[in-house]
């Protein structure tokens, strides 16, 4: 059984975003998809490739054109090329026992809602920009002790260089 996360809640814009630019071939779809490649001292993505969602870290940028709520991996970019999502926070769940969907989704609303205005030097309700983020499933809070949430933030719009300290 392969191991995925969720990302939740599904934003209607990034999916509309996500349904026009892709494009891919029939080749493309069977293909495997490389690994992204990073750079030895900083860790930063500088090849596009594909990424296991559990090694995402902060400042990561994704394209997530996923036709399901479960992922395992996601496309990945370096934040210097059209991307529509950055990792920019991560929260831990706590707890031995599954605490349930709606307990999981609550938890990284508020945390990643927590960690907005740091990153993006603007308080969320006053922000042009949206965030989103992968939670785990009951599967890999069982079979794997997933405990972490990751932050993702988006523009509606595709994106290129970081959103960090965007302040709009």
């Amino acid at each position: 059984m392969t191991a995925r996360r969720r990302l939740l809640p599904l934003a209607l814009a990034a999916l509309a975003a996500a349904l026009t630019l892709s494009g891919c071939s029939v080749v493309e779809g069977i293909l495997p998809k490389p690994a992204e490649t990073r750079d030895a001292q900083s860790g930063e993505i500088v090849g596009g490739g594909t990424t296991d969602v559990f090694t995402l870290s902060v400042g990561d940028c994704l394209n997530d054109e996923s036709s399901t709520e479960e992922v395992s991996e996601v496309p990945t970019v370096p934040c210097s090329e059209p991307h529509q999502y950055e990792v920019y926070g991560e929260v831990t769940l706590t707890g031995d026992d599954w605490p349930g969907d709606e307990a999981v989704t609550q938890q990284a609303d508020d945390g990643c809602y927590a960690q907005f205005q740091a990153f993006a030097g603007i308080v969320y309700e006053d922000s042009s920009l949206e965030f989103n983020y992968y939670t785990p499933t009951k599967g890999s809070w069982e079979e794997m002790d997933d405990r972490l949430v990751t932050c993702v933030i988006f523009d509606t719009a595709a994106t290129t260089g970081s959103l960090a300290g965007a302040a709009r």
